[in-house]
């Protein structure tokens, strides 16, 4: 506005000078008309640059301030980037660490299924190599051995390794005990017959039948071979009684195979 009004002064000023020497001639009338309005655009033309230069002020201000909110936004939206980037990291970085960890369990797991198998196949032919007499606590873990393959993949590995492991818990029991059992066997008559049976762990046997006929019996690749042995019927009474605790421990001589 002070801008204006020196403008405006300046104008006046020079109006009334162009006005005095021409005051006194009808001539000079027509000039100062011509003047005082070319003042008047002049002053008009100064007050429309005056409007625009403020408001090109005020817009460049409002400009300015979006300018500086929009940089502020762009600052905020690239820290969430890359904020995103870096849980992204994270997250690929733990993902790839899962997928290693199952990659490693999937080997693990192929590896003990190969050892299971050979483990099953190695209690089996342990179990089929038992007197039948023997086996009556393991047969139901062994019904649940898979057959083949197939069975196999619908029996969980902590099943299989369950029976496995209890089969040869069994066995291991009975190989750290003395058994007796009776069982039916073909004597010297060829006829099936009664007999006691002594078991030393899996490693030796003795029966004896009520008739007094006796023989040994070990274990082999194709089951358990028996021998006829004739005069050892009284050793072996003898050791059922004092298993039976009918007589006092003592020494009774046997014979022994040890392979």
């Amino acid at each position: 506005m002070s801008h204006f009004r020196a403008l405006m002064a300046g104008a006046v000023l020079l109006a009334a000078a162009i006005a005095v020497p021409h005051a006194a001639s009808p001539e000079g009338s027509s000039g100062l008309e011509s003047t005082r309005a070319t003042l008047t655009k002049w002053v008009e033309t100064q007050e429309i640059i005056a409007r625009e230069r403020k408001d090109w002020q005020q817009a460049k201000e409002l400009l300015t301030s979006r300018i500086e909110v929009v940089g502020k936004e762009i600052e905020m939206v690239e820290a969430q980037l890359a904020q995103a980037r870096s849980e992204r990291g994270e997250a690929d970085e733990a993902h790839a660490a899962v997928m290693s960890e199952i990659r490693a369990v999937q080997e693990t797991t192929s590896r003990l299924n190969g050892h299971l198998a050979e483990l099953e196949s190695r209690a089996r032919r342990l179990y089929e190599s038992l007197p039948a007499s023997l086996t009556e606590k393991i047969k139901p873990l062994y019904d649940r051995m898979p057959a083949d393959a197939a069975a196999a993949a619908r029996v969980t590995m902590a099943e299989r390794f369950q029976n496995v492991l209890g089969i040869l818990g069994e066995i291991n029991r009975l190989n750290t005990e003395i058994t007796v059992a009776s069982e039916i066997r073909p004597l010297s008559d060829g006829k099936p017959s009664q007999v006691k049976t002594i078991y030393l762990g899996l490693g030796q046997a003795y029966y004896v039948s009520a008739g007094g006929e006796a023989g040994v019996g070990r274990p082999s690749d194709t089951g358990w071979v028996w021998e006829p042995t004739p005069g050892l019927a009284m050793q072996i009474n003898d050791v059922l009684e004092v298993i039976q605790n009918k007589a006092s421990p003592h020494f009774v001589p046997l014979p022994v195979t040890l392979k």
